[in-house]
């Protein structure tokens, strides 16, 4: 397979600019798209007759974004340390801030089980020091986690031997979990057992490339092809690993979602910018159906 028998001709078409730092697209069945800003503290909605309103601030300093089985929004926002669901508007619920009594680092990107459980990556970037950041606060949990939130709401540590999680994905059927490491630069793929637990972790694609950009977000489709950002643009793995190229984009990418009714457009957030990739296969949901 190559990549033009995926993806349609033509560079990726910007939608919207101006941001800060975009993450975290996502497609709502209404027909919208929302994306974080992490330093302008907001969630924005960008509408396919191209206007761009703020759906929600403060977010949190919200970044990684998805929607659980009612629709509902549930995000990862660094400046609180925690989990969240809730609509437009600056209220929204915790589902999450602590592990074992402890606050969680800055959790970064998750997903929706179809069972409803929530899985959630947890590196220190949103609470390390920096002259840019508004956070700079002290680690509490001693590893870099990928967590369960149950539907109890029991917060679970399934793997703690990552540098720093962050995107992550399941396959379709959810009999794997891909998750990407981005200080070492590759993905890695985790078995889902019956009770939703991880084995058998394995290294699943090397990204490593001089250039600058480590794996970030990611999403597949309906084939079992994945789409990680990473350095010069988007990379395009077959389910056996094998790159298939990378779709190049303008800025350096941090996330990407599918959208549209026929989940066929690839939607990336670029530093500054949103655009869009028409492909030829579908996505799969943002939740699966089990």
């Amino acid at each position: 397979m190559k990549l033009k028998t995926l993806v349609e001709s033509g560079d990726p078409e910007l939608l919207a600019s101006g941001f800060q730092f975009t993450e975290g697209p996502v497609w709502h069945p209404d027909g919208y798209l929302l994306f974080s800003d992490i330093p302008a503290d907001r969630i924005y909605r960008w509408r396919p007759e191209g206007v761009v309103d703020v759906w929600r601030q403060p977010s949190g300093n919200s970044n990684g974004l998805t929607l659980d089985r009612d629709n509902r929004l549930v995000a990862c926002e660094h400046g609180n340390r925690r989990v969240s669901r809730g609509g437009p508007g600056a209220a929204a619920a915790s589902l999450a801030d602590r592990y074992e009594g402890k606050l969680l680092n800055s959790p970064n990107d998750l997903v929706v089980k179809s069972d409803g459980t929530v899985y959630f990556t947890d590196p220190p970037y949103g609470i390390e020091p920096s002259e840019s950041s508004p956070y700079s606060k002290v680690q509490e949990q001693p590893c870099n986690g990928l967590y369960r939130i149950l539907t109890d709401g029991t917060v679970e540590l399934l793997v703690d031997d990552f540098d720093r999680p962050n995107g992550l994905a399941f396959s379709p059927g959810e009999s794997m979990l891909y998750v990407d490491d981005s200080p070492r630069r590759h993905v890695r793929a985790f078995d889902v057992r019956a009770d939703g637990s991880l084995a058998n972790s394995r290294i699943f694609a090397d990204m490593d490339h001089p250039q600058p950009g480590s794996p970030d977000g990611m999403k597949i489709n309906v084939e079992g092809t994945l789409f990680v950002t990473g350095a010069t643009g988007i990379w395009v793995f077959e389910p056996d690993g094998a790159c298939l190229g990378v779709i190049v984009t303008p800025e350096r990418p941090a996330n990407c979602a599918w959208g549209d009714d026929d989940r066929q457009s690839l939607y990336i957030t670029a530093r500054t910018s949103l655009f869009r990739v028409r492909t030829k296969v579908p996505g799969l949901p943002t939740v699966q159906t089990s």
